[in-house]
């Protein structure tokens, strides 16, 4: 189901309109018609500015304060050793689905705080994705959120409201909006694209540490590793037709899980 619907939005996803416009340098004065063109195609691509990749975002902050954050460090004190409730230097992205219908019950369950595994903080991500493409930003990028064991300390978490891998690459202003997002956020900080992986795909991450040997197999199975190359490919395609670096293919490695 998942192949045939890649099939489909592939000649939407990525035709020009869908994609980011390149960048052309002007022809240059008084020079031959043959000449100019050519100058133009000789032209590199200037990256572009982070400000100009920045897409429409939707501020719907969770409450997040010091009895939380108090939480977050000492859950990051017992999971990767160190007390610490501030996202200094993101490495990766991790794409979810939210198993729901609507972005208010993500904010929700988010909000709620409630213990997820027997501990606290409660789950969370930085931004909820619903299905007609308007970004909510849930919390602001240097606080960690709880949203995928072993990488809430270096990882940004976008869910994407939907039920299925399918649904959500499905859904066209969906990905539209997920993908202009990323791309910023992969500008803004950064982070290579082999990076930007799906919840499914972290025990494999080398970025991912985790204590607690009972937690070490553990993870959910959205946006699963097929899914995901379908992601990366549209990706790295905006990446290159804006001049972002895209980085190497990604490097996975073998827990044992």
């Amino acid at each position: 189901m998942i192949a045939a619907t890649l099939l489909l939005l592939s000649a939407f996803v990525l035709s020009p309109s869908f994609l980011a416009p390149t960048v052309q340098a002007a022809p240059i004065q008084g020079a031959p018609v043959h000449d100019a063109a050519a100058s133009v195609a000789a032209t590199p691509l200037r990256a572009p500015s982070v400000a100009s990749l920045r897409p429409h975002i939707v501020w719907k902050p969770i409450p997040f304060g010091v009895r939380r954050r108090r939480q977050m460090g000492a859950y990051s004190k017992r999971h990767y050793g160190v007390w610490r409730w501030r996202l200094t230097e993101p490495m990766a992205i991790v794409e979810h689905y939210t198993t729901g219908t609507t972005w208010q019950g993500a904010w929700n369950t988010f909000a709620a705080n409630s213990k997820h595994l027997g501990e606290y903080p409660g789950t969370c991500a930085h931004f909820v994705i619903h299905t007609d493409g308007t970004i909510y930003q849930l919390v602001p990028l240097w606080i960690r959120c709880r949203h995928t064991i072993g990488l809430n300390q270096l990882a940004i978490g976008i869910e994407h409201v939907g039920r299925s891998d399918a649904e959500v690459i499905g859904n066209a202003r969906q990905m539209n909006a997920s993908l202009k997002l990323t791309l910023w956020l992969v500008a803004k900080f950064g982070i290579q694209t082999r990076n930007v992986i799906g919840h499914g795909e972290s025990l494999q991450s080398p970025l991912r540490y985790e204590r607690y040997a009972a937690w070490k197999c553990m993870t959910h199975t959205d946006m699963s590793r097929p899914a995901m190359r379908t992601y990366r490919g549209w990706l790295r395609d905006r990446a290159r037709a804006v001049g972002v670096p895209v980085g190497p293919a990604p490097e996975w490695v073998d827990i044992g899980c």
